[in-house]
């Protein structure tokens, strides 16, 4: 009878100190301003209320911009994560000075992190190298987390391209979209677990969009049929937290459902098949509730 109470006592205190171990670990949650038509006042009002402890957003280009979002930043209490990319519209030596340069702007408002559209899938490794280069360059610089997202038309296009830069750049952190994959590579990667296991450690933020093998994103992740495909995302995405986890306390995730276009529609109305908003707050509680955060 003693022992049985003293194993009882034991099992109890172990598992008080676990949950207080699990405690301390949190994740971030980003909402994206992709499509945004509205202030920023209430934009950032809405993001607060809907439990997001920041933004993720292109840097305004214009001071009234600026003025107006900081406000809204330090009225709801938000952090600000930015984005920064490569212009493939303009030569390369001149779109390479672009992006260095912003990195400056960029940096004084102390972001929590800088999310990089990095490269061309055009330009040559050499070339885009210089882009993953002068970002981290700018990491050490000015001391604010600075990765590259894998996204089409980018360097990290693809995850067989993507290696070979991790491969190369000890530095390479990346943001991993792995909707953008599912698409390229036509599939969930099931088949592909061992090859995404670099991927996953060289992972320090996400982005939580849902893709399947013919589009970069469901048309609702509440619907029945795209279960598999957001089980498979939750999957991933989970894995890689909990890995961070074992090293540090804190994880950043945007999520990043995208408007119309990018959103399906209806033919002849163009009305979206369903709320862009609901569908972000969605994947938050999604990966809240699988981590146990709630």
């Amino acid at each position: 009878m003693i022992l049985k109470k003293i194993l009882t006592a034991f099992a109890l205190s172990f598992f008080t100190l676990l949950g207080m171990a699990q405690s301390t670990k949190k994740v971030l949650f980003f909402q994206t301003d992709w499509g945004r038509s509205v202030s920023w006042d209430v934009f950032c009002e809405r993001t607060k209320a809907s439990g997001y402890d920041g933004l993720e957003t292109w840097f305004p280009n214009n001071e009234k911009d600026q003025k107006e979002l900081k406000a809204a930043l330090k009225k709801y209490d938000l952090l600000v994560g930015f984005l920064n990319g490569t212009n493939k519209s303009i030569p390369f030596e001149e779109s390479l000075a672009a992006y260095t340069n912003n990195f400056e702007k960029i940096a004084a408002w102390k972001p929590a992190y800088i999310n990089c559209h990095t490269g061309n899938d055009f330009y040559s490794f050499e070339e885009n190298q210089a882009f993953i280069d002068a970002a981290n360059k700018a990491a050490k610089k000015y001391g604010v987390p600075v990765y590259h997202e894998t996204h089409r038309g980018r360097f990290s296009f693809n995850m067989v391209d993507t290696k070979k830069y991790l491969k190369s750049i000890p530095e390479l952190k990346l943001n991993l979209d792995i909707s953008h994959w599912m698409v390229v590579h036509e599939s969930l990667l099931t088949a592909q677990e061992d090859k995404l296991e670099e991927v996953i450690e060289r992972t320090h933020h996400i982005h939580a969009r849902v893709g399947h093998a013919e589009g970069p994103q469901v048309s609702d992740p509440q619907a029945p049929e795209w279960r598999k495909a957001v089980d498979r995302h939750l999957d991933i995405w989970e894995k890689i937290i909990r890995s961070k986890w074992k090293s540090q306390d804190t994880f950043t995730v945007t999520t990043e459902f995208g408007p119309p276009d990018y959103m399906p529609t209806l033919p002849y109305s163009h009305l979206p098949v369903t709320d862009q908003w609901k569908a972000n707050v969605y994947m938050m509680q999604a990966l809240k509730q699988r981590l146990n955060l709630e």
